[in-house]
């Protein structure tokens, strides 16, 4: 992904809001929206696919795991011989290490510049990190921006799609009134004031092509390949997930919306360890409408996150 806004436990009706957009290469080869096998033994992946490297940018399973990755953009400090950063949403989604264990092996496995925002719902945690990092740094309930700095860099097109989704879910009254805005502020090409560009070590003339949130260049080589929404709504007490896909051509053309429904997703943070067989059993698929959720059943209302006391606030980020 290039562009990310999170909102965790802002909205009583919707608990998890994840918009972003996901730049790249048009000639670098990749699978649109579906469930696929990271390998024999491993949880089923929900998400787009590389298929240069095998890996990809956003994904989740029926455990309750999701992660999205992001570059960091600094010319001067890129190996071209570095393993895929993609490897690394697959690794965390397959669960099997802890998150002290993971980051370890993460943070020493030579990538280059990345942010991970890695969520393990079972257990109620959620997480941003960043090889450039000390430590991965715990999230809270909140409205978290991520783009090819550090979290909460205030890049234009961060602070302005950050300033979006707070509206969208504050004000929309249905999940199609949220998607719809969430689409519209992904789809946004305006360029950021040249006092307002980052320095990444690119030419200012790529800086300000890359400064929108949808971004296209001038040779169409380059730009939005798609944009995902991920959000969970209340529906009487019950969770149900949406995950939708609008992937685009060289040219901005929008190729069919893709839509996945997990009903209850997230699970309940729980100390037990998750089955994929309970999990699967609840998850569908579909192309309906999604008011269409069906029969439900109570549960009480609680957060996604599980409670860790006081926040500790992160010095707000400067641009880059």
């Amino acid at each position: 992904m290039c562009l990310v806004a999170l909102a965790l436990d802002q909205s009583r009706r919707f608990p998890l809001v994840l918009a972003t957009n996901r730049d790249e290469f048009f000639k670098r080869p990749a699978a649109r929206l579906a469930w696929w096998s990271p390998g024999p033994g491993l949880p089923d992946i929900l998400g787009g696919r590389d298929l240069e490297a095998g890996g990809t940018w956003l994904g989740l399973t029926t455990q309750g795991r999701l992660a999205l990755i992001t570059n960091v953009r600094n010319l001067g400090q890129k190996d071209p011989a570095a393993p895929s950063r993609g490897a690394i949403v697959p690794r965390w989604l397959a669960g099997d290490l802890s998150p002290d264990r993971f980051w370890m092996h993460t943070a020493l496995s030579g990538h280059n510049g990345f942010n991970l925002i890695a969520a393990d719902f079972h257990r109620g945690e959620c997480f941003w990190a960043s090889n450039l990092d000390a430590a991965p740094m715990r999230l809270e309930r909140g409205l978290y921006g991520l783009s090819n700095a550090s979290l909460d860099t205030p890049w234009p097109k961060v602070t302005a799609l950050k300033d979006q989704v707070r509206d969208a879910i504050d004000t929309s009254d249905s999940l199609d009134a949220l998607t719809s805005r969430l689409f519209d502020a992904l789809a946004d090409r305006t360029p950021a004031a040249d006092e307002q560009l980052p320095s990444t070590g690119v030419s200012h003339e790529l800086e300000k092509a890359l400064s929108p949130a949808f971004i296209r260049t001038t040779d169409l080589s380059y730009g939005t390949r798609c944009t995902t929404l991920v959000v969970t709504e209340r529906v009487n007490k019950r969770l149900v997930t949406h995950v939708l896909e609008r992937s685009f051509s060289p040219t901005g053309g929008m190729a069919l919306l893709r839509r996945s429904l997990l009903k209850d997703w997230p699970p309940r943070y729980s100390e037990e360890t998750p089955t994929a067989d309970v999990a699967q059993a609840v998850v569908t698929e579909s192309e309906e409408n999604p008011a269409e959720a069906a029969s439900v059943r109570k549960t009480r209302v609680r957060s996604l996150l599980k409670p860790e006391g006081p926040r500790r606030r992160r010095p707000a980020a400067s641009a880059v």
